[in-house]
């Protein structure tokens, strides 16, 4: 039986993938903040979710919680990484900029670093990491959001070319949504807002398929062609 891990699974894509994978025979470990949330999961099938409570900003437990989390499912094949956070913040408060870095980047890097070297000792394993399309471009109302969704890519890829120098059968998946109904998915008229049961479908079949990167869902790939196109003196005035 396989063994999988995914932190930030208390609500949204986490979730729904958690569900999937079980539904698929995996064993899984899911990690968040809300103890409540993870115990309401794990109720739905007991014997196949093992919970472990922790922030990633907090990385010492975070290590700590993943090292127990992987001894009790005896394993670990994969480990998705959907824990993140994201506010609308066009007066720059300097409270939400840095709460989204020390998430987004910092606990969200330690997590990513963690399973690298776990699969890198075990000479096997698959890292998928959800980051965004909004990672292409910059935004003005989400600064940091965009900023740390580019610094993920760009991170995912540097991990992506450590593990092909490594010649060993680690993966990396770069899954990068669009517009989810998720809490996420803050502003006004928003733009093809797809469901949680869809997206979380795709990003499990990319995974399945080992892909480097994913856009989900798949109607994202044409609008991630066409925001990485747009002039910089026109997007400059969006």
């Amino acid at each position: 039986m396989k063994k999988a891990i995914i932190v930030g699974a208390t609500s949204g894509i986490g979730k729904e993938l958690s569900r999937l994978l079980v539904n698929d025979g995996f064993k899984v470990g899911i990690t968040g903040r809300r103890t409540e949330l993870l115990e309401s999961l794990k109720s739905e099938k007991p014997d196949s979710y093992f919970t472990k409570t922790f922030d990633v900003k907090d990385t010492k437990t975070a290590e700590e919680k993943l090292e127990e989390l992987t001894s009790e499912l005896g394993g670990l094949d994969l480990l998705i990484l959907s824990s993140g956070t994201g506010e609308i913040n066009e007066n720059l408060n300097f409270e939400i900029e840095f709460r989204t870095i020390e998430t987004n980047v910092i606990g969200w890097t330690y997590i990513a670093d963690w399973a690298f070297k776990y699969f890198e000792k075990q000479k096997h394993g698959h890292l998928g990491a959800i980051s965004s399309i909004g990672g292409l471009r910059g935004n003005r109302q989400s600064t940091s959001y965009n900023a740390t969704k580019a610094y993920q890519i760009n991170y995912l890829e540097g991990l992506r070319q450590k593990a092909t120098n490594l010649k060993e059968q680690i993966y990396i998946t770069d899954i990068r949504p669009g517009l989810v109904n998720t809490e996420m998915a803050k502003g006004e008229e928003l733009f093809w807002v797809m469901p949680v049961e869809k997206t979380a479908r795709q990003i499990y079949e990319a995974i399945k398929k080992k892909k480097k990167i994913a856009y989900v869902t798949k109607r994202w790939k044409l609008i991630a062609a066409i925001i990485k196109r747009i002039p910089r003196r026109l997007y400059d005035r969006m």
